[in-house]
């Protein structure tokens, strides 16, 4: 996936001294860490400047704004100076990460021990004490090579902070009746740096008649055919599409204003249909797949949770309903005795064609089947297409929903899982889905602290990153698919 949507990264690095221990014991552990860095092929500046006081602390800020470094790594190469480095930190700009120099040998246990062990927890407390948000990570004190993979690790969660800080989310129309499940409280949007834009179904619509024979839209379908190849059963719709694509991208260039990335959360039935004169999902997934993600449903916490997942991954993410069971049929002809999941693991993940055409195993271009149902029963799909369906390509995944409950706590969960290889005789974009323990999560998770029923897709396993950003977020309420030998704290404790 080539996008502009998400940030780049680029990194610095400061080493700090207390004043009691040799400076040049960090000078040389922060070369060291460099240069493991760079053997794992990490760019990052290293700054000059040892801090020891707030005057150099301010130096070394000059220092790594000059060199257009948007995320630090704080390195205490000893003790470290609890009051400074702090000071740092919450003078930059930027996400940070605290990481401290193991001892190396027994031979410098007296001349040059550093302590960074002991001073970690010094630096822990003041940031406390300062209200200064950092990450530090399971295992902050290492090697220059363990310290260069807590680095490693570090990239993808300072994309996504950067990305929050930067993002609008841009919405039209509000929820369809009987979806208030995806309630949207913005406050926590705002807490979290997030911009919002809420629009009428009539700005969108407006939107798209001014659009009305732009001369692109025939450059847009003919890509739109180049993609769906002979997948592409209604040609006819094209031109719609092409045009409603056309509009939500300048819609973007005119309304981003002064934030660099964006998301949607869009209003796409019932009465999209009958006045636009197709669906959405096939210009959705063609978002997504540029890393603009837009929720169905007006889902606007689906679209965060889908854009964290995209800086994550560097990759195309989609929204699915946790949709319905797998039958038992299907699950003894075809899962049964060659994957090891049980019934009550699997479930398909489900909706109209939003996924992006690259995570399908094949794609075609249909008409949404519930709708058409209801809008042209007696006629030929007309106003009902521009769905891209097909089953969802086997591989990993990681289901995921950051989400702000009604009273505007924020609330989220984690599970790791796979799509299996297994024919879903269904429509939609759509796979079976298997994460371990489902049914307990979907029970004593998903039910029990209310989530609605999207959520968002990454074609990884990232759990621990999500994880670690949203505790460098605030979030501390992180549900997650618990063994079997972990109750939740309302599961029925007796068998």
């Amino acid at each position: 996936m080539k996008t502009t949507n998400i940030p780049q990264v680029y990194l610095g690095i400061v080493a700090v001294s207390r004043d009691c221990f040799p400076d040049e014991l960090s000078e040389r552990r922060r070369g060291e860490v460099v240069a493991a860095c760079r053997r794992k092929g990490i760019s990052l500046y290293e700054c000059p400047t040892i801090v020891e006081t707030e005057r150099q602390a301010a130096e070394a800020i000059s220092k790594l704004k000059s060199q257009g470094c948007n995320a630090l790594v704080v390195y205490l190469g000893n003790f470290g100076p609890e009051t400074s480095e702090t000071l740092l930190a919450s003078s930059f700009d930027g996400p940070v990460m605290f990481v401290g120099a193991a001892e190396e040998s027994v031979d410098t246990l007296v001349d040059g021990r550093g302590d960074a062990y002991c001073g970690m927890l010094n630096a822990s407390y003041n940031l406390a004490l300062r209200n200064v948000r950092a990450y530090i990570p399971e295992k902050p004190i290492g090697t220059a090579e363990e310290v260069a993979e807590r680095i490693k690790e570090f990239i993808p969660i300072s994309r996504a902070i950067l990305g929050l800080r930067n993002l609008k989310i841009i919405s039209f129309g509000p929820r369809p009746q009987n979806f208030l499940a995806c309630n949207a409280p913005i406050k926590r949007l705002y807490d979290l740096g997030v911009e919002i834009e809420e629009n009428s179904e009539l700005d969108l619509f407006e939107a798209y008649h001014a659009h009305k024979g732009d001369p692109r839209i025939q450059a847009v379908a003919e890509d739109m055919e180049r993609e769906l190849g002979d997948g592409n059963l209604h040609p006819g719709v094209l031109e719609r599409i092409a045009q409603y694509e056309l509009t939500l991208l300048d819609w973007i260039e005119q309304h981003r204003d002064g934030r660099e990335y964006v998301a949607m959360a869009n209003k796409c039935w019932p009465a999209f249909q009958t006045q636009f004169g197709f669906v959405p999902c096939y210009v959705n997934s063609r978002m997504a797949s540029r890393g603009i993600p837009i929720a169905c449903e007006v889902d606007i916490w689906g679209a965060l949770s889908e854009y964290i997942a995209t800086c994550v991954t560097e990759d195309a993410v989609t929204l699915l309903d946790i949709n319905n069971t797998v039958p038992r049929d299907l699950y003894e002809a075809d899962i049964q005795g060659r994957f090891e999941y049980q019934p009550d693991d699997v479930f398909m993940g489900f909706h109209c064609g939003n996924t992006p055409s690259c995570k399908l195993r094949t794609c075609t271009m249909r008409y949404q089947l519930i709708m058409h149902r209801s809008l042209e029963p007696d006629r030929e799909p007309d106003i009902t297409r521009g769905t891209l369906e097909g089953d969802i390509a086997p591989g990993e995944i990681t289901l995921f929903r950051l989400q702000s409950t009604a009273d505007t706590q924020l609330r989220a969960y984690i599970a790791e899982g796979e799509v299996l290889p297994v024919p879903t005789h269904s429509f939609g974009s759509i796979g079976v889905l298997a994460i371990r323990e489902m049914a307990r999560f979907y029970r004593y998770e998903l039910i029990e602290n209310h989530f609605p029923h999207h959520g968002a897709v990454a074609f990884a396993h990232v759990g621990n990153t999500l994880h670690r950003i949203l505790r460098y977020l605030g979030v501390t309420e992180i549900g997650y698919n618990r063994p079997s030998s972990e109750r939740y704290p309302t599961e029925m404790k007796f068998h």
